[in-house]
């Protein structure tokens, strides 16, 4: 059966399982991966040359229950709500984790096969992606400690027995890098007697022992499962963290880095048209070495840009976003990056580290409290703890005043959405920020989590109602993001490979020009609160020398010699 499958996709995946398991589990390792491709019937089409994005990409990130109705599935509540607002702007819909959890908000996964009741089954999947692509999460690092696999690991049950990581607290684990301020190791009383588990997240959290091969096959077989259920794009959850060797930071090791090469063999050969998404927040240069040399994933999360963005128009200086957007390496073929602003999670502070000064985190940091947010900490090795992520809505992030909502609040947060759209790669925004929500301040009240500021969940009588009132903030926001997002669709020039190159214009201004074939687009955005005229120079050297350009956000066109081209505070010009 082998020699019927692609002989260079079967040798890369040879070297991998060889560097991972060593030689002597290679040719028995080789005959599970023919019979895991069989099991599920995929494809076996080979690299397939389609775009697996375009212009019309965009990607709205929600949790499946983020939008409820009385008496009715909330999936299919998202879906009626995505069908009724989103057609035409938004072509993909990430369900975050949508399995039976224990805690974090579904990142506690219970059983990966399963849709979890209270949000519906996956009838409701299905008929979702009816209208839309689909995204979903593999949690791959970790599962819930009230799942069946961590059942039969306490009774000593095969093979889950050996899904987990048992440790010595007593052996120096101080080099492990650690992304909450919990103890790394949980105590567990098994059959086999006490014991301490590896839990990097929370003791609700366990994680799983990839050095067993088994543990591999079964997330192997999870990601084709949801292939075969309609995955277009799969995200790997906390993938940096996957591997660990006592005496190593246990991130982002070589291994880690194999095993998510495999899947995107495994991909490759059997469903080329899903895209293998990583998230890892880190500084910049961890979160870029998930591409590997264009053999690893095919997208990662800009993880620095929504940091950036809200320094940047904070502070009313772009200085830093221009710096770091101008540096940005040229993409391997057939990869790119995952826009976003917002998610279910905070706002990275790590992935300012060695573009923005300390000094300058802080101060950042500092605001994001003012303005009625919680700054999360993790603990570093030498016992300290720092500033991991900011907990506040994307939306209250560039207002002026937690009680009110500003024009220029308003102008300011569709600057910060805009100028994610216009950039290089597939542009994503959450649910939040699509409806202008703001601090969910009673539910961090009521389940203690900062987390949960961000993560409301609407009533879609309410909801709807708020939109039907053109006044409001979130039918303001909701009409000018979709109408954007459509505009950007049209246009070739959007398109996630199409060039771009970074124009400085001073610290008041961000803009970069985009190019496909004969059409070329500059993008510039105010990010002053004051209005301003900019002319249009030899900076801006193809708009100089053509003779009339027109803006495609407003229609607007800008005639002859010397065209100045005015700019309300926070305004976005194309």
């Amino acid at each position: 059966m082998i020699k019927n499958l692609d002989i260079h996709a079967l040798e890369r995946m040879r070297i991998r399982l060889n560097r991972l398991y060593g030689p002597s589990q290679v040719e028995h390792l080789l005959e599970r991966m023919v019979a895991l491709v069989g099991r599920y019937g995929v494809g076996l089409e080979g690299f397939s040359d389609a775009d697996p994005w375009d212009e019309t990409s965009a990607v709205l990130i929600t949790y499946g229950d983020m939008i409820q109705a009385e008496g009715e599935a909330p999936l299919a509540v998202l879906k009626r709500f995505s069908d009724r607002h989103l057609s035409g702007a938004i072509n993909t819909v990430h369900i975050l984790p949508f399995c039976p959890y224990s805690s974090d908000d579904g990142f506690s996964v219970i059983d990966y096969r399963l849709v979890d009741p209270k949000l519906g089954n996956w009838a409701d999947v299905e008929e979702l992606g009816h209208g839309f692509r689909l995204m979903y999460d593999l949690v791959l690092n970790h599962c819930s400690r009230k799942s069946k696999w961590f059942a039969d690991f306490v009774n000593h049950i095969a093979p889950y027995r050996d899904f987990f990581i048992e440790a010595d607290p007593e052996e120096d684990l101080s080099a492990v890098t650690r992304p909450r301020a919990l103890p790394l190791l949980t105590p567990v009383h098994t059959q086999h007697g006490d014991t301490h588990v590896w839990t990097t997240f929370s003791d609700d959290q366990m994680d799983l022992n990839f050095a067993n091969p088994d543990v591999l096959f079964e997330f192997l077989d999870i990601l084709l499962f949801y292939v075969a259920k309609g995955a277009t794009i799969v995200r790997l959850d906390a993938i940096a963290y996957l591997w660990k060797r006592i005496g190593t930071s246990c991130i982002h090791l070589e291994q880690t880095h194999e095993v998510v090469k495999l899947m995107r063999d495994l991909l490759d050969m059997v469903a080329p048209e899903v895209v293998l998404l990583t998230e890892t927040n880190v500084p910049h240069e961890e979160n870029i070495s998930y591409f590997g040399d264009g053999d690893e994933a095919h997208m990662v999360y800009q993880f620095s840009l929504p940091p950036l963005l809200l320094h940047g128009l904070i502070n009313g200086d772009s200085t830093y976003l221009t710096n770091w957007a101008a540096s940005l390496n040229e993409l391997p073929a057939k990869c790119t990056y995952f826009n976003f602003t917002a998610s279910h999670d905070g706002v990275g502070v790590r992935p300012l580290q060695g573009i923005v000064p300390n000094e300058e985190l802080m101060k950042l940091a500092a605001r994001m409290k003012e303005l009625g947010g919680h700054v999360s900490m993790k603990a570093n090795a030498d016992g300290t703890e720092s500033p991991y992520e900011m907990n506040i809505t994307y939306f209250d992030a560039l207002g002026d005043d937690p009680n009110t909502v500003t024009d220029a609040h308003l102008a300011r947060f569709l600057c910060s959405q805009t100028v994610a759209m216009a950039l290089r790669g597939v542009p994503a925004l959450y649910f939040h920020s699509l409806t202008a929500t703001r601090n969910n301040l009673a539910g961090v009240e009521e389940t203690g989590r900062a987390r949960t500021i961000n993560r409301l969940k609407w009533n879609e009588a309410e909801l709807e109602e708020k939109l039907a009132d053109a006044s409001t903030p979130a039918a303001r926001a909701m009409k000018e993001l979709t109408r954007r997002l459509a505009c950007r669709s049209q246009h070739k020039v959007f398109h996630p490979d199409a060039a771009q190159t970074v124009v400085n214009l001073g610290s008041e201004w961000f803009a970069l020009e985009r190019e496909w074939d004969d059409e070329r687009v500059v993008c510039v955005s105010n990010f002053s609160d004051q209005y301003q005229e900019l002319l249009i120079d030899d900076r801006l050297y193809r708009l100089n020398r053509c003779d009339a350009c027109h803006d495609l956000l407003s229609g607007r066109r800008y005639m002859g010699d010397g065209k100045v081209v005015p700019f309300e505070p926070y305004q976005t010009v194309w």
